[in-house]
Order: C-alpha cells, then sequence, then structure tokens
C-alpha cells in the first residue's frame, strides 16, 4: 500500500516538475500543437469574414452603393433576364481565385476610408466623381483582361454561329485585335459618367 501511494506521490511530483520547468521537447510539442489549433481557429475566422464581405447584401448596406450604383443595375441584363441568370455585385467586382480575392479585399480598405470621410455620401458628391470612379473600375478590368467578365462570358465558348449580325462583326473583331470586354463594354451595367474630357476615338459602347 505504501509503495504504491510511493509511485502515485512520485508521478504527481515528475508531472508537476514537468510543468514547471518542460523539456524542450514537450515545450515544442505544446507550442506546435497550440500553434495548429490556432492556425485553424484563425484560417476558418478569415475565410468566414471573407464570405460574410463577400455577397451582394453585404455590397448594398452602405447607402451610397444600394441608392446610386445598385438602382442602376437592377435595370439591366445583368439583374433580370429571360435565363434568370444573375450576376451579383461580387461576381463583376470580386475576383474568384484566392490570392487576387484576398489583394482585392486590402484594396477595399481605401473604400472604408472614404465611407468615413464621407466622399460620396451623397448623390451629388457621387455623380460629381462618377468618372473618376468608373475610371477607376476600367483600368483595373482592362489590366486583369475583363477576368471577371469572363467567368461567364468567353471568346472561346461563344457560338457565333447563333449571334447576331452586329454582335458577331464586333466580337470576330474584338478576337482578332485582342480586345477584352470593357474595351467595347463600357456602361453595361451602371450608367455612363459624363465623358466630356474622355477622348472621343476611345469605344465606349454599350452592345
Amino acid at each position: 500500500m505504501n509503495d504504491n501511494k510511493s509511485t502515485l506521490c512520485g508521478f504527481a511530483c515528475n508531472f508537476w516538475k514537468a510543468l514547471k520547468k518542460p523539456s524542450v521537447k514537450y515545450s515544442l510539442g505544446i507550442l506546435l500543437s497550440v500553434g495548429f489549433v490556432s492556425g485553424i481557429i484563425f484560417w476558418g475566422g478569415f475565410n468566414t469574414a471573407m464570405e460574410m464581405t463577400n455577397n451582394e447584401e453585404f455590397c448594398i448596406s452602405c447607402h451610397e452603393m444600394e441608392d446610386n450604383v445598385y438602382q442602376e443595375y437592377k435595370n439591366t441584363i445583368h439583374y433580370s433576364n429571360r435565363t434568370g441568370v444573375r450576376a451579383t455585385c461580387p461576381d463583376c467586382h470580386v475576383p474568384k481565385e484566392w490570392h487576387h480575392k484576398v489583394v482585392r479585399k486590402i484594396q477595399a480598405s481605401n473604400e472604408l476610408l472614404h465611407k468615413a470621410l464621407g466622399s460620396i455620401d451623397t448623390r451629388e458628391k457621387f455623380e460629381a466623381k462618377r468618372l473618376q470612379l468608373a475610371k477607376n473600375v476600367w483600368r483595373v478590368m482592362k489590366k486583369t483582361d475583363s477576368r471577371e467578365c469572363r467567368n461567364c462570358h468567353n471568346f472561346e465558348y461563344m457560338d457565333f454561329a447563333v449571334q447576331g449580325r452586329r454582335a458577331l462583326d464586333q466580337h470576330s473583331k474584338a478576337l482578332d485585335e485582342g480586345k477584352t470586354c470593357i474595351d467595347c463594354h463600357k456602361g453595361i451595367a451602371h450608367e455612363m459618367p459624363d465623358m466630356h474630357d474622355v477622348d472621343p476615338t476611345s469605344t465606349v459602347g454599350n452592345i
């Protein structure tokens, strides 16, 4: 009986000593375990936050978006059409690929700054900046070869045989000249800004 007590006491003492002064191997194991669990929690939380900010409801939670571009978008074929396929705000403005999406989310912090500053908190302010805002989007889409447009629209998937004459001519020409969607489809989802200071030879049509 005394031997059992001594063994139990010795185990408890050794365990307490290990907790007070763990070995390098034991400490490393704890650190790795804690780091692994923390990484899972962080990654899950980060992904959850990303998805929460990647839907139309979040996009129009700011009145600047809901009262302006969202109302324009509701009158376009991307909102309502014969097939019922809708392209929402993130479909057009947020990349699907992970690394591009993260970069876009980081860039969005600038939008939060201007929200706080009230840069476009009235219709008048928004209209005054509409051309600048449009140019920013056009520049990005040009740089990425209209990446988000091509999630749904792609020259490779087009059946030119069933397109109308005008669309066939324009798409064939664009394909030959290496143009991208935004070269011709500016204003497809939102009202065009005042183009008085834009090069009149540039293509700004809404095909």
